[in-house]
């Protein structure tokens, strides 16, 4: 069966701790991963086995556009590197909330590793940013 709705793909990136900083013009591909550990909780006498959720392990992977500059890409994400405060807050389209419209938001999660300079000869400076861990809310509701 064909699919009834498509959709083309124009997501806000913003990360608003330690400093606030809208990523979204710099942005091309964005990969939010949500992940509860599965933890098995088969008693005996069962037949098969259960499971219970247990903790999260949430991922956002950001490819972007290197720039440089007080208040650009690799300013904003030098200052993330290695602290569990930042606050990533992502949704598909737009900025306003809705049923088909989610905001994601990403709390105490962490940039482990960056890498300031990747550049090609001929092509343009990307980075990639995986920021892991932290407590995530779905929120629907229009600001």
């Amino acid at each position: 069966m064909p699919a009834t709705v498509t959709y083309l793909s124009n997501p806000t990136v913003t990360v608003t701790a330690p400093s606030a900083m809208t990523l979204t013009d710099h942005c091309s591909a964005a990969t939010l991963t949500l992940t509860a550990e599965a933890l098995e909780n088969t008693a005996f006498g069962q037949t098969s086995r259960t499971f219970t959720a247990g903790l999260f392990n949430n991922e956002l992977t950001l490819t972007l556009f290197q720039s440089y500059g007080a208040t650009e890409v690799e300013a904003i994400l030098a200052s993330c590197v290695g602290t569990g405060s930042t606050v990533l807050t992502i949704s598909p389209s737009g900025a306003t909330e809705s049923a088909t419209n989610p905001e994601y938001v990403l709390t105490n999660c962490m940039l482990a590793n960056f890498t300031p300079i990747n550049s090609t000869v001929g092509e343009l400076a990307t980075v990639e940013a995986s920021f892991t861990g932290g407590t995530w809310v779905r929120d629907i509701t229009a600001p």
